[in-house]
């Protein structure tokens, strides 16, 4: 089996293409690059001393919980772009990646035209970090965790759609109730995102899952990236939970909210 994957550079989405190489035959990784210095070199989000803060603890806590940056795995075959270069590549030159048996999108750009058409008719699926219908948008796992809602970080697992993040949904994946760092907790949730799919791949019983529609009622917030300012993120950093009271609420976290969830 060949699985492709079209996500980006940071550790997060090495750990992923690398998990996914463990259980097939090849991977191909389509990777959309970034810097791997967020808040240092001034690049998606601003380099503000605000913002260096905040990802300085972003990456520590990515580097806790994936290792630092590294190479692929011998059965990977990689295409390099620059982050919003997607659309722009003809459709012949993603050959063979798009002869897979699997498709995974995971922390890529919009994609559009017919790359989108041709994903949604081999039902992609679509890592969606956070918990979908309440949370959509940039940043989801941030807002849900601003809001005092911890509970709700986590990840859905759904049909890729042309919409953002509105595809129906197969499954939540979420972190086990820890008393850790609130920025851990945001990678132990990718963490449990990429653990869930490895398995429910090589068991074959994520094809076998009706996917559901969400139903957008119950959506408590919709942001986009222009709402993460220098003085959300301040805000942020100065109301942090404590780890253990972390553990108190994940450990109230009603799963009926949830669909098939998978808890690491």
């Amino acid at each position: 089996m060949n699985i492709t994957v079209f996500t980006s550079n940071q550790p997060r989405h090495i750990n992923l293409i690398n998990a996914l190489s463990t259980m097939c035959d090849r991977v191909y990784a389509i990777q959309e690059c970034n810097t791997v210095f967020p808040g240092e070199v001034k690049d998606f989000f601003n380099n503000s001393q605000v913002m260096s803060t905040y990802f300085k603890r972003v990456r520590a806590a990515e580097k806790e919980v994936f290792g630092d940056i590294r190479f692929s795995s011998p059965n990977v075959v990689h295409l390099s772009l620059k982050s919003g270069d997607l659309n722009r590549v003809p459709m012949e030159v993603l050959m063979p990646a798009l002869e897979s048996e699997v498709y995974i999108v995971f922390g890529s750009s919009f994609i559009k035209g017919p790359l989108i058409d041709y994903l949604i008719e081999h039902r992609a699926i679509n890592i969606h970090m956070g918990v979908s219908p309440y949370y959509r948008g940039s940043s989801c796992n941030f807002w849900a965790a601003y809001d005092g809602h911890p509970e709700l970080v986590g990840a859905t697992i759904h049909l890729l759609s042309k919409g953002l993040d509105s595809g129906d949904m197969l499954y939540h994946a979420l972190p086990k109730p820890e008393a850790v760092d609130p920025f851990v907790l945001g990678m132990k949730a990718v963490k449990a995102a990429h653990d869930s799919l490895v398995e429910r791949i090589r068991s074959k019983e994520i094809f076998e899952y009706t996917s559901i529609a969400q139903d957008k009622s119950q959506e408590y917030r919709y942001t986009r990236n222009a709402e993460f300012t220098d003085a959300v993120a301040k805000d942020y950093l100065e109301n942090l939970l404590s780890p253990q009271e972390l553990k108190d609420k994940l450990e109230k976290r009603d799963l009926t909210m949830l669909e098939k969830p998978f808890l690491a």
